[in-house]
């Protein structure tokens, strides 16, 4: 089975309300889908979210990016898909997202080549994994009412955007969301970068003083504060988690992080760390250091989330999952793939990513 070409196309799908980021809202989201088509017919499916402020790309330049790549791949046996990968990394830099692209399409073809779905492939042995659910930025009382509303259709853990005030109402969505649900329910905090860390340190504080019992602190300070993170996590109880302070353009980007136990936890994207192959190198390294890992996301369909997920049940290290994003879409074009169930992510035994077919997906020329 070779690599015949790669069609690239998109598919938007509307979102059922804003998705508040620092610096932009989203109400649609515009995904980068590829077919890698073999010379037996097969097909992969793969694709990319572009986001600009995390891995820095956009969609012309994952296009961009993935077309340069098809010119050094194609013809290659997806048997070899060690040397497939170890050829787009040595071909282009960076790029994740589009090498996500590329790499979740052969990991799909892989598992199609051996008939395993993708889980079993990545040696898992069970179908399903538990998600958390994700807490907007919005008034206090329509996050508390989020909240509640989480919990009545069946989510255990929360995960509660902070960062876009001032720490006194921080403190005050935490406190009216902790009154509204119930006490076995799990609080988790995604900073989002948005404190020092003088002032990350201030707030968890707070939290542990007051008795929140929050989860995890989600990457409290700016990615690139490596020392910060460090200190906000050697200074309270509370775990720590790095996101965006973890990247995978190369393993070694990641190691810096890991080799100095900056962080308790770490977050794994296929789309930052350049898809499911770089992402078990980055997972193999925390795990040596017993740091464990959560999967997470960005704004992506059901294939990246498939993919995701199929790691996530694969690995024993990884906790917990942050594979919500399906939720806030008014419609699911993708045939085939993960279901959901509540708070759970259940995938079929079809081979591969067991995705069938992808409605309105728009090839670009």
């Amino acid at each position: 089975m070779k690599i015949k070409e790669i069609k690239i196309g998109k598919i938007d799908i509307p979102l059922k309300r804003k998705y508040k980021l620092p610096t932009r809202e989203i109400t649609t989201s515009e995904e980068v889908v590829i077919k890698i088509i073999t010379d037996t017919g097969e097909i992969g499916y793969g694709s990319a979210a572009p986001a600009p402020m995390v891995t820095g790309e956009t969609e012309n330049s994952i296009i961009g990016a993935i077309r340069y790549i098809e010119n050094y791949i194609k013809g290659m046996e997806i048997s070899s898909l060690e040397s497939i990968i170890a050829t787009m990394e040595k071909v282009i830099r960076r790029n994740p997202s589009a090498k996500a692209a590329i790499d979740i399409a052969l990991y799909d073809l892989a598992g199609k080549k051996y008939n395993e779905p993708l889980y079993k492939f990545l040696g898992g042995n069970t179908n399903f994994t538990i998600t958390d659910t994700t807490i907007m930025n919005d008034s206090i009382e329509n996050m508390a009412k989020n909240s509640l509303e989480a919990m009545l259709n069946g989510y255990a853990d929360l995960k509660i955007k902070l960062g876009y005030g001032s720490f006194e109402k921080d403190i005050e969505i935490l406190q009216a969301i902790k009154k509204s649900i119930r006490k076995s329910a799990r609080i988790r905090i995604d900073g989002s970068g948005a404190w020092s860390a003088k002032e990350a340190i201030k707030i968890i504080r707070k939290c542990e003083e007051i008795g929140l019992d929050i989860d995890f602190v989600e990457q409290p300070v700016k990615y690139w504060d490596i020392e910060g993170l460090k200190q906000v996590k050697d200074s309270v109880d509370t775990m720590i988690l790095a996101d965006e302070s973890v990247f995978g353009y190369s393993s070694a980007e990641a190691f810096r992080v890991i080799k100095n136990r900056t962080c308790d936890y770490i977050n794994l994207k296929l789309m930052k760390s350049g898809g499911i192959h770089n992402a078990i190198k980055i997972y193999n390294m925390a795990e040596t250091m017993d740091i464990k890992c959560m999967m997470g996301c960005m704004i992506e369909s059901k294939i990246g989330i498939t993919a995701a997920a199929s790691m996530a049940m694969a690995k024993d290290n990884m906790i917990t999952s942050d594979l919500d994003t399906m939720l806030i879409f008014e419609e699911d074009p993708i045939v085939g793939g993960a279901t959901f169930e509540k708070n759970k992510i259940i995938l079929n035994d079809e081979p591969g990513l067991g995705i069938k077919e992808i409605k309105g997906w728009k090839e670009i020329k």
